[in-house]
């Protein structure tokens, strides 16, 4: 079969090629891939400007949704061939350390993840060890995007503990920002999307089509004053930061009320100068966001069969796997909002 292969360390470095087509191993179930996402670190992947457990050569990928079709030895009886599915990146984590232990297995020391240090999704075929079912009123391609969604969840509720009445700044409207926008409004937050011109038509799309109230282009309007105006003067109680550049997090921490929170989402790829001394003057509560854990899956899996998120509204391309390149430029121009490779097309 063929994927979509980074082959070697360094920029660059990434093709389709002709890859073997492995059994499942103890644990893990085969997965016909019926749509995979592609994702911002995708990007970083293929750049090699993130700082994760990489191995090369791998097949990409780690959004997906697909069709059991085979079943290693330790199997739960309750995944059966057949099933409709999505699953977690997490191919290895050791089980014994206060992190697995605790449910916060995203943060195994020895954690490995598919599309990094394990073949990934972009392929006809995987092989996942932890999968969960998809509810009958969600399609594949809705599924192959839990995994994004997971992650919001787990930034936006676990980690920021985003309330009913809380002003809630989502800066950068790419798909993480607009997911982590779509989990606030669910929990009752009051959303405040802030991008710059070049975002003109994402943040439009927001207000016209996810019900977003408020938008911001920071080019042009004083955002940290607007907060303030939608805030009592105060500043948003919560910023999610989604951009993952150095003027993104100044905002963050410029445009938080005092003793709020932030969250830091975006990967810069790279150090980067910003004034943390804002931290300590305004008694923030500063967290990351990284992967997500079972109770931020299975929350997602929630908000979806409920309706209550609706992951399709935000898919704007499906490609074929031969157009992997194409996607990827289309992600570097910030072109469309979540893009599809279709595998089996």
């Amino acid at each position: 079969m063929r994927g979509v292969v980074k082959f070697e360390r360094g920029s660059g470095f990434v093709e389709v090629r002709d890859i073997d087509e492995r059994p499942p191993g103890p644990g893990q179930v085969k997965v016909e891939v019926r749509a995979a996402g592609i994702c911002g670190s995708d990007l970083h992947i293929y750049h090699d400007t993130i700082n994760y457990n990489i191995r090369t050569p791998v097949v990409m990928g780690h959004e997906f949704s697909g069709v059991v079709v085979d079943k290693g030895v330790g199997v739960s009886d309750d995944i059966v061939v057949g099933d409709r599915v999505t699953g977690e990146p997490s191919i290895y984590i050791c089980g014994h350390c206060d992190f697995c232990l605790s449910g916060h297995y995203n943060m195994c020391p020895t954690r490995q993840v598919m599309g990094y240090y394990h073949d990934g999704c972009f392929a006809p075929y995987v092989n996942a060890t932890f999968v969960h079912k998809l509810p009958d009123t969600v399609t594949f391609e809705a599924g192959a995007v839990t995994e994004l969604l997971a992650c919001c969840v787990h930034s936006v509720i676990e980690q920021c503990g985003v309330t009913a009445g809380d002003v809630v700044a989502i800066i950068g409207p790419g798909p993480v920002g607009l997911f982590s926008a779509l989990v606030a409004m669910a929990e009752g937050g009051t959303v405040v999307l802030c991008g710059t011109s070049r975002d003109r038509e994402r943040l439009a799309f927001a207000e016209r089509e996810l019900g977003i109230g408020h938008t911001i282009d920071v080019q042009t309007v004083d955002a940290v004053q607007r907060l303030q105006e939608l805030s009592g003067g105060y500043g948003a109680d919560v910023v999610i930061e989604c951009a993952g550049a150095a003027p993104a997090i100044d905002l963050a921490l410029e445009g938080v009320r005092k003793r709020g929170k932030v969250s830091l989402m975006g990967l810069p790829g790279k150090r980067v100068e910003v004034d943390f001394e804002k931290i300590a003057y305004k008694e923030l509560v500063v967290s990351g966001g990284i992967g997500q854990r079972r109770t931020a899956w299975e929350r997602s899996l929630k908000l979806m069969a409920s309706g209550v998120i609706d992951n399709e509204k935000l898919i704007s391309h499906q490609l074929t796997l031969g157009e992997w390149e194409l996607g990827f430029q289309m992600m570097e121009r910030q072109e469309g909002l979540k893009l599809l490779l279709r595998p089996d097309a």
